[in-house]
């Protein structure tokens, strides 16, 4: 297939993505859409959750896999729309619609990229492609749940296990204008609880436990982490969330409660940054999930050596995606600009998904 009916088959798939609402845990609609779309090609292709995945047609288990990752779960829209974001509208090179640019340019010219090599014989690595659910909102049952379903495992021939190793990698698309984000920070979130004691506010009864969480919070807002990150600066820590159970005026606060956004780089693991903050706040430290790690893909891996040779910049990526959950070197990569995610009337220039397609073709052919 040319690569002209190549683009022209993504947009018109990126304009049915963008026509089916798909919030975060309710990806049926595009899933079904996305299984129309590859089966009317010819591919066999599989469904596990709202996960679809499919597998190129001459696929070897004597050899490594590349997976070609997407989402197609989208956010709410933003309040400030002023398009139908369900309706995708061509203008001045611009299509628009929600999902366009965060993750559909990147979804489509992936999907288009497989159906180039899809019945190609004798490559080096196998393709897997996966189309995820639920990345907006890191949910279990997005990525992480394909990866560990037992169907995928048996086909792909644990291509992707990370009790084996396979060298095995992975393309993750998101807008990222087509440079390298070789590294990608980590989250974790914790719930802190400073307890004090409850007391008259006219007495002077009581340990005010909002005065214990300022002093905690200050820490957080100028403690400095002795590691410092090439790609990435250092850790970040963000206070974001304060409250007290407490409604009235004159009662001294027993408990404050507060949440902090933790930016982790790839120097420290969750356990380390964890212990040290527990170290120097006198409250209690939970983290939500240890999940989200910071990832680090080689500047000598085969994938980054192709995209810097095709004029890729390499970078550290703040934001966290699915890379974070993928136990093989991973690289986001893909059309589109991370600035425009997430705001009213997004969209993405029709050229760049053009764009998207060759870049990726280009890159795998110079690695299979």
């Amino acid at each position: 297939m040319s690569r002209d009916l190549l683009y022209e088959d993504a947009v018109r798939l990126i304009k049915d993505l963008i026509s089916v609402p798909s919030f975060s845990r309710s990806e049926d609609g595009t899933a079904a859409v996305l299984v129309n779309f590859l089966e009317q090609k010819g591919i066999s292709t599989q469904r596990h959750l709202n996960n679809i995945w499919a597998v190129n047609r001459y696929f070897d288990p004597s050899k490594p896999s590349i997976l070609l990752n997407s989402h197609h779960d989208t956010v709410k829209p933003n309040p400030q729309y002023t398009n139908d974001p369900f309706s995708p509208i061509v203008n001045d090179g611009k299509l628009f619609g929600l999902g366009s640019n965060d993750a559909g340019g990147c979804l489509v010219s992936l999907i288009a990229t497989f159906l180039h090599f899809y019945s190609h014989n004798g490559l080096a690595y196998n393709l897997v492609l996966a189309a995820s659910a639920e990345e907006e909102v890191s949910g279990y049952n997005g990525i992480e749940a394909l990866l560990k379903e037992a169907r995928f495992r048996e086909v792909t021939h644990n291509a992707f296990n990370p009790d084996v190793t396979t060298g095995s990698c992975a393309i993750v698309g998101e807008p990222t204008l087509m440079n390298l984000a070789i590294v990608e920070k980590g989250l974790m979130v914790l719930d802190c609880v400073a307890n004090g004691k409850a007391g008259h506010a006219a007495r002077e009864e009581g340990e005010n436990a909002i005065y214990k969480a300022i002093t905690a919070i200050d820490w957080f807002r100028t403690y400095r982490f002795e590691k410092v990150s090439e790609w990435l600066g250092p850790v970040k820590m963000s206070v974001t969330v304060v409250e007290t159970e407490n409604k009235a005026h004159n009662m001294v606060p027993a408990i404050c409660r507060f949440v902090v956004d933790v930016r982790i780089i790839e120097s420290y693991s969750h356990e380390e940054v964890l212990a040290i903050i527990r170290k120097h706040v006198d409250c209690e430290v939970t983290p939500r999930s240890m999940r989200m790690r910071a990832t680090a893909i080689s500047q000598a891996h085969p994938l980054v050596r192709a995209g810097i040779a095709l004029g890729g910049a390499c970078y550290g990526s703040p934001t966290s995606s699915d890379k974070a959950l993928l136990p093989v070197p991973t690289l986001k990569y893909g059309p589109g600009d991370s600035a425009r995610s997430h705001t009213a009337d997004e969209f993405i220039f029709l050229e760049e998904i053009r764009n998207g397609i060759d870049r990726y073709i280009e890159t795998l052919e110079a690695v299979l």
